[in-house]
């Protein structure tokens, strides 16, 4: 039975695509974030029946873009054709910058404001910057400000080689500056308030790669697309699935997080990726007027905070609030999709739902939420396989997870995201073939 939405308009998913996930190698790659996502939109709006410029808006959701894309959301839209009257705006919600772009779409969409917006998010990790020191800049800075060769030659001589230390903008992103823990760490506080082992963490790890193989062979990720550099080069799928990868190579890797007692390793947290995933998102007068297929509706969005240095478990505040909402149970729902930040952050909260004092003490339940079997959780892999940019994740599991619904015949599903600072989110979706009278 479908489900009402909370207020306004519905809003439908009618067609989406992302490009190959491409794992960073240690150098800038060859895509910037709006390339990206220019590769995954170029085509998508090419098999539309109307043109670009008949959306009402672009909506992108983007970290950390280049130093020349500034409202990044904009610069794609004109680069897609979109026209110089659209409008277009960047968001920002960390790791859920792609699912914020969809929800804020829902929104304009719902109240009447919009009838057809593209939304997505891209990212390209690799080319994060790197950054001057604050003794650098001050340096530089008294250099620029001296005006004879004398008070010059004062500052240079102040000049140190440690001034050439730089800051790793990454690294920094992944990094909490309120309590001063980086994302593994977190997940590691994670995996020791529920006592998951090295071994599980591996074995999901592994799950999540073989599941992705999997998908590929069987052409399930219908949804990916190729993409093209401007060297000539030309990409079809993603490539930071490890086929060969077994638990004994797994277990082979040291903690990367903490060293002397952590079981989080490179091998069971997500990889560092570029990537973009677009979805179209139209109104019923929309679907009706451009006679458009329907993939999916989407039902609501929930926003949640918890405690950062838990930050993974974000997805449990989040999915469950919006279920309550709607009084659903865990059963109630065929498929999720929990990014996979880290194989203990979405084992953690696997546990936490099933865990009748923390539902209790932290979800204001009266009894564990549900078990969420692992034949419905991340069906076709996910960010351990794939990867995790940041800016494009929340969209891709949402577009991922409507293909699953419509794949299996099933009804409904949400998409959910852990979100560094301590927050999470949740989009329940349903499969849905056409609109309502």
């Amino acid at each position: 039975m479908e489900i009402k939405n909370s207020g306004g308009r519905d809003v439908y998913i009618v067609d989406g695509a992302r490009t190959p996930f491409l794992k960073t190698r240690g150098k800038p790659g060859p895509l910037s974030a709006s390339d990206l996502a220019v590769n995954a939109g170029r085509e998508l709006l090419a098999r539309q029946p109307f043109a670009a410029s008949d959306l009402n808006e672009v909506v992108i959701g983007c970290m950390m873009p280049s130093e020349n894309e500034a409202n990044i959301a904009r610069i794609i839209a004109l680069r897609l054709g979109c026209g110089k009257s659209m409008p277009a705006w960047t968001v920002q919600r960390n790791c859920a910058s792609g699912m914020q772009a969809l929800d804020s779409a829902v929104k304009d969409i719902a109240s009447g404001r919009h009838d057809l917006v593209l939304a997505g998010g891209t990212e390209a990790m690799s080319r994060a910057p790197l950054l001057f020191n604050h003794r650098m800049v001050n340096w530089l800075s008294g250099m620029w400000g001296a005006k004879t060769f004398g008070t010059k030659m004062q500052q240079m001589i102040k000049f140190r080689p440690d001034f050439l230390a730089p800051v790793i903008a990454l690294l920094k992103g992944l990094t909490d500056p309120i309590i001063n823990m980086n994302m593994g760490q977190t997940a590691e506080n994670v995996a020791y308030r529920f006592n998951i082992s090295r071994q599980q963490m591996d074995a999901f790890a592994l799950e999540s790669h073989l599941r992705v193989a999997t998908a590929q062979d069987e052409h399930r990720l219908n949804d990916v697309l190729p993409s093209y550099g401007y060297g000539g080069e030309y990409f079809v799928a993603d490539d930071g699935v490890r086929r060969d990868t077994t638990m004994e190579k797994l277990a082979s890797l040291k903690p990367f997080f903490d060293k002397k007692f952590g079981s989080v390793t490179a091998g069971n947290s997500s990889q560092v990726t570029d990537g973009a995933a677009l979805l179209l998102l139209a109104s019923k007068e929309a679907v009706k007027k451009y006679n458009l297929p329907v993939l999916a509706r989407i039902v609501d969005t929930q926003w949640a905070g918890l405690d950062p240095a838990e930050m993974g478990l974000g997805p449990v505040y989040a999915s469950t609030a919006l279920l309550n909402r709607y009084n659903l149970q865990m059963s109630d729902i065929d498929y999720w999709e929990i990014n996979e930040a880290f194989a203990a952050q979405v084992l953690g909260c696997v546990a936490a739902w099933e865990d009748e004092s923390y539902c209790r003490d932290y979800l204001g339940l009266n009894h564990a939420f549900g078990t969420l079997p692992s034949n419905r959780l991340n069906v076709d892999g996910g960010a351990i396989a794939l990867g995790h940019p940041v800016g494009a994740s929340g969209a891709r599991i949402v577009l991922r997870l409507a293909n699953i619904l419509r794949r299996e015949n099933a009804q409904r599903g949400v998409a959910t995201i852990c979100i560094g600072g301590g927050q999470g989110g949740a989009m329940l979706i349903e499969n849905i073939s056409e609109v309502g009278a």
